[in-house]
């Protein structure tokens, strides 16, 4: 229901706009090939390193990077409740490649969503948080992709469903969810807190996940960082304030820093899609960077107290099933009173992993197993086995359960049928 009222609407604004204005904008003539900048000025060996610890930061090499294939040369395919989206190569390949863009073209690519002959970009693409990276950031990226290997790998099309394969149709969309802007500092807010801000809404792109999205893959409102599921990828992302009802409340600066530093940290492990942003990404950044971040994260604004709704089901006979589970298969390592120990199994008493609405991340590592990223700061991880041969859908529904009510959690009841959807899901 939600796909077929998301075509009306697709419909009837590609009407209203008049389509031959989306024809006009995909005749958008080529860029210049010559850049504003100078050539020679790519070549610094210090703009360089810059940009290569810039593409750390944003994850670039996670998108830009099939498994198995050369580094940033594209092909890995990136998944959407419209269809699916391989990446393009972004070495500096003539004819596959970067090789003929100018700064300015990866300049509009990043800051305006538009690709090197003007066409819209999709935004699978996350030029709606990336348009807030600084242009002098962007010379630095630019320059150290320049700087790669030529890597020959030739674009793969998407394979969209219609309307959506109508990349003009992306008019539309922009109108109500893009806005084209820089990062403004905020002369109220320390240094610390505007360097973190600037990387988490810009750089870093944290809401493209951490932010609840709607039937045409747009966020939801004015929600910063307030959670959302990952669309087709099936994991929760949890909200990241860290004041009352938010998703990290109780989370000290430092729990941040170890989490993005090392995968782990006293009030959680990275798993999912974050564990593979850890060992790509944020492992790798600078520690006054990650601090900063967390500075930023530390001033999100309390959020609205979300009461767990009723179960129809005796949650007694439930709870009394996933306690007998728990004691079985999980107390030897989380612990009877589900502290866990520290540095090695993560408390499951507060973690925003077991609380998060829907109880997603929950049941699949619970069925799939959990895999904390291996790190510089923890290379030989404690990893959890998988129990989807050993535990019926009723037994898994019931310890989720059991997890998400029992010490300090207040968290829904899961069902029996979610079980059954997530078993089948891929871990990654």
């Amino acid at each position: 229901m939600a796909k077929r009222i998301a075509l009306i609407v697709i419909a009837v604004l590609l009407i209203a706009s008049g389509w031959w204005l989306f024809r006009s904008e995909t005749r958008q003539p080529v860029s210049p090939s010559a850049s504003k900048v100078d050539a020679a000025a790519l070549k610094d060996p210090a703009l360089i390193a810059k940009g290569e610890y810039l593409a750390l930061a944003g994850d670039c090499a996670s998108c830009h990077t099939a498994q198995g294939g050369a580094r940033y040369a594209g092909g890995r395919v990136l998944p959407t409740p419209f269809g699916n989206i391989p990446s393009p190569n972004i070495t500096p390949d003539h004819d596959t490649g970067l090789g003929q863009w100018s700064f300015e073209d990866f300049w509009q690519a990043l800051h305006s969503g538009k690709g090197r002959h003007g066409e819209f970009l999709y935004p699978v693409f996350s030029y709606t948080s990336f348009t807030k990276v600084s242009r002098d950031d962007a010379l630095a990226i630019f320059a150290y992709l320049q700087s790669l290997a030529p890597v020959r790998a030739p674009a793969q099309a998407p394979s969209l469903d219609f309307p959506y394969s109508v990349r003009s149709s992306l008019k539309a969309w922009r109108a109500l969810y893009f806005q084209e802007g820089e990062f403004q500092r905020d002369a109220a807010q320390s240094d610390a807190w505007n360097r973190g801000a600037y990387l988490v809404q810009g750089l870093g792109h944290c809401n493209e996940c951490h932010a609840p999205r709607d039937s045409l893959g747009g966020q939801q409102g004015k929600a910063s960082l307030a959670g959302g599921q990952i669309p087709v990828q099936n994991w929760y992302a949890p909200d990241l304030s860290t004041q009352a009802n938010g998703g990290l409340a109780g989370w000290t600066e430092q729990d941040i820093v170890d989490l993005l530093k090392t995968g782990t940290s006293s009030r959680g492990t990275a798993f999912g899609p974050m564990a593979e942003v850890v060992t790509q990404s944020t492992q790798h950044m600078h520690e006054d960077d990650l601090r900063a971040m967390a500075v930023y994260l530390k001033s999100l604004p309390a959020r609205p107290a979300v009461v767990a709704e009723s179960s129809p089901l005796d949650t007694r006979a439930i709870l009394a099933q996933g306690a007998k589970v728990y004691g079985e298969r999980c107390a030897d390592c989380h612990g009877k009173d589900g502290n866990g120990v520290a540095g090695i199994y993560p408390p499951l008493s507060g973690n925003s992993s077991v609380n998060e609405p829907t109880g997603i991340n929950a049941t699949r590592v619970v069925l799939l197993g959990g895999f904390a990223p291996v790190t510089q700061g923890n290379a030989r991880p404690y990893s959890m086995p998988p129990f989807a041969q050993q535990l019926s859908d009723a037994d898994v529904a019931a310890v989720v359960t059991y997890i998400r009510q029992s010490w300090s959690n207040k968290a829904s009841v899961v069902m029996e049928r979610d079980v059954v959807k997530y078993r089948h899901t891929p871990i990654d």
